[in-house]
């Protein structure tokens, strides 16, 4: 008997039914700016009107290891969120306003019902960041992942004013940053949080449901405010530590002074550092610890900037200054530069 595809483990019926499956929902995100239908080769778009001089910015990343734990507790709803946030924030960081986004979902065996909920949610995500799902790959590759599992990748684009463009370059010492809450870890220091997971043994439905809370989309907050923004940062891999000074660029003038005790930590955050022992600086350089992105103002725009984002449905608290770099801070406080 002549082998074919789906001897091979690779059922291309399968991924016909769920391009049919989705395409309304996808095509429910296009902006104007779209150009064609679903379904080509490529996606092809315009650069949104009112631009005298655009900038593409554009960013990637993935959800991680959260994945693991969603496959294992079969929450596949909202790790599409997960994954545009992670990359739609990267881009909002330069004051850019996301209007394309691609996925690329890969697994071993195809199962369409699993397929369709989670490209529901990166399609919702979508929505939540104003830009077009323009378009997709879905890779089956039988032998590759273990049975049941998926990887997802994403992929966004921008586009920013030229003179807008959010460098960093504007901010002076005695600037204000305002810490927009997260939703819990949003996608990151998950290989630290299985193995805590893992080394305690069974855990409740509460932990789990806080620990899969998707991550936050701050665009339409942060968009409303942008023209007051001197710096940006969004507080993913590597924590504090390692994104707040990102913020300034390449400039080594200046330091955050961060007041650890302006915000209160989700409960979360309390049992991972108890139940995996964990020091604090390793808690600083992993996790967001509450604050998922951090907005540089000056002084006299703070108590307004907070007040518009707060209307835009985000929380948000003045958690520091900007500092000369070699300023001294108070216990209590963490200086970063």
């Amino acid at each position: 008997m002549a082998l074919t595809y789906r001897d091979a483990g690779v059922d291309v019926d399968a991924g016909n039914d769920l391009v049919r499956r989705i395409a309304g929902t996808v095509r429910a995100t296009h902006r104007p700016e779209m150009q064609g239908g679903f379904g080509g080769f490529a996606a092809v778009t315009a650069l949104p009107a009112g631009y005298r001089e655009p900038l593409l910015v554009s960013g990637t990343d993935g959800v991680g290891t959260k994945l693991k734990l969603a496959i294992e507790h079969g929450r596949h709803d909202t790790v599409g969120q997960d994954l545009v946030a992670m990359c739609a924030n990267d881009v909002l960081v330069s004051g850019a306003e996301p209007f394309v986004f691609l996925d690329y979902y890969a697994t071993g065996a195809l199962d369409v019902d699993v397929a369709e909920r989670v490209i529901r949610g990166i399609a919702r995500g979508c929505e939540m960041a104003g830009c077009s799902l323009a378009g997709g790959e879905t890779a089956e590759m039988p032998g590759f992942y273990a049975d049941g599992e998926y990887d997802l990748a994403g992929f966004c684009v921008g586009v920013v004013e030229k003179e807008e463009l959010v460098t960093g370059a504007a901010i002076e010492v005695g600037d204000v940053l305002v810490g927009l809450a997260s939703s819990g870890p949003h996608s990151n220091g998950y290989s630290l949080i299985r193995r805590i997971l893992d080394d305690r043994g069974a855990s409740d439905a509460g932990l789990i449901e806080n620990l899969l809370a998707p991550t936050r989309i701050y665009v339409e907050a942060v968009r409303a405010v942008t023209p007051r923004i001197r710096g940006m940062c969004h507080i993913t891999g590597g924590g504090f530590v390692e994104n707040v000074p990102r913020m300034f660029g390449e400039r080594s003038d200046l330091a955050a002074d961060i007041d650890l005790d302006a915000w209160q930590r989700p409960d979360v955050f309390h049992f991972l550092q108890q139940a995996g022992n964990v020091a604090e600086q390793e808690m600083l350089r992993t996790f967001n610890l509450g604050i998922g992105f951090i907005l540089c103002v000056a002084r006299e725009d703070a108590t307004q900037v907070v007040a518009e984002v707060e209307a835009a449905g985000e929380t948000a608290t003045r958690i520091g200054t900007v500092v000369a770099a070699g300023a001294s801070v108070p216990p209590g406080h963490l200086l970063l530069r």
